[in-house]
């Protein structure tokens, strides 16, 4: 049993990003925001590196969300932020070192989040990890495709 109890700490500390999410307001914004200094820590690393490091962290997510939804009993409970990270690192993929630019990946990133446009909304309504996780990654892969075609046309 104290294995069971171990194994569920290291799950809920796991998905709540080393408990970022527990924070009293907003937690999906201080996931986002544990993201981009994830990023921040990968900037100067080889592009693989920082694949593989996004691809830990979704592989965690999905392992470990869909378990703290029946530990707590709730759907997608806001405490889960580690699919936020995991959104943030995709939407921040291939974007220049620019405050300015890394500033507006997050605002679009927390709008498209909170939107959840076509098929994150689909997603979310799963329950499970696919739930927790998919509305995030569609948020960042939108995101970054939304940025990629502003910074072709200004730059």
């Amino acid at each position: 049993m104290k294995f069971q109890r171990a194994g569920d700490f290291l799950v809920k500390a796991s998905s709540s990003f080393f408990f970022i999410g527990y924070l009293p307001l907003a937690p999906g914004t201080f996931g986002s925001i544990a993201g981009v200094g994830l990023y921040y820590l990968l900037k100067g690393t080889p592009l693989a590196t920082y694949f593989l490091f996004i691809a830990g962290i979704i592989a965690l997510g999905l392992v470990t969300s869909g378990r703290t939804e029946k530990l707590l009993n709730k759907k997608d409970p806001g405490c889960i932020v580690i699919d936020e990270v995991a959104g943030m690192l995709i939407a921040l993929s291939f974007m220049p070192n620019d405050f300015k630019i890394i500033f507006l990946t997050f605002l679009i990133f927390r709008i498209l989040d909170t939107l959840k446009p076509y098929p994150a909304a689909r997603l979310q309504n799963r329950h499970g990890a696919v739930g927790v996780m998919g509305d995030d990654l569609i948020a960042g892969i939108y995101t970054n495709i939304v940025l990629q075609v502003i910074l072709k046309l200004t730059f």
